[in-house]
């Protein structure tokens, strides 16, 4: 794939819950090193349309590529789509009966082929990129939830994806949690990490992301740089977005 080239890319896509609408005839791409940061109302399809890019949900019409590549409907073929786009989800879905440095370890020996040793080096390497050099023995019941978050991050990183998608990643957490795995994330940015995600943490947003897309009712209403989301947003929805969030 050129790098001038999307690495994500949408086309008229559809998806339906029943007879509701939650994604309407969406055209979109993402390019390699951007930080995106996908925001809206809840129930504005912001989630699904992450979730669609790896097909935890299936879409009724259009295509997704990823890497120029459509995927299709074979189980192998999403297989491996998934151990190319790396997923973070809202609650950390760590296996509470494996350590922290198996936890990591377990994809990349069974999917990538890596040594036990191998996978042991890797992880210990992302413990400390994640601030938990420490944990390695430690059990997920043992862990906060924002250093499970952040192992959740370093088993994601372990599969060396080429872009990270990230669904409302401190929703689960406490307030004075949610800052250090902004952290994490916000390192990623840094080193040109291909970032989609769906948070509200809008000083977040504002910090980090290259783009911000605005969706409501399945449709993209923006889709601009920080400072004219922020600033002059042009659809009404937005503005009423942000004055709540103001008035929060």
């Amino acid at each position: 794939m050129n790098t001038s080239d999307p690495i994500i890319e949408f086309k008229n896509v559809t998806k339906r819950f029943g007879n509701l609408p939650v994604l309407k005839d969406i055209t979109l791409s993402f390019r390699q090193g951007e930080v995106v940061v996908i925001c809206g109302p809840s129930g504005s399809g912001k989630s699904t349309l992450l979730r669609s890019i790896n097909r935890l949900e299936p879409i009724e019409k259009g295509s997704i590529a990823i890497e120029g590549q459509v995927v299709g409907n074979a189980a192998r073929d999403i297989n491996a789509m998934r151990q190319r786009v790396g997923f973070v989800f809202q609650q950390f879905n760590l296996f509470p009966h494996l350590s922290v440095t198996e936890n990591i370890c377990l994809a990349p020996m069974h999917l990538l082929g890596l040594s036990r040793e191998q996978a042991r080096q890797r992880a210990a390497a992302l413990l400390k990129r994640v601030g938990l050099a420490e944990k390695g023995d430690a059990y997920p019941g043992r862990l906060s939830g924002g250093q499970q978050q952040r192992v959740a991050i370093a088993r994601t990183l372990a599969m060396e994806p080429p872009v990270m998608l990230f669904d409302e990643p401190t929703s689960a957490l406490d307030p004075e949690m949610v800052g250090e795995v902004l952290a994490v994330i916000r390192e990623l940015a840094d080193d040109g990490m291909t970032l989609l995600c769906v948070t509200h943490e809008m000083g977040f947003a504002r910090e980090v992301a290259d783009r911000i897309i605005f969706m409501a009712d399945g449709e993209i209403l923006e889709d601009t740089k920080p400072d004219v989301f922020f600033t002059a947003p042009s659809s009404p929805r937005a503005r009423a977005f942000l004055a709540e969030l103001r008035r929060a």
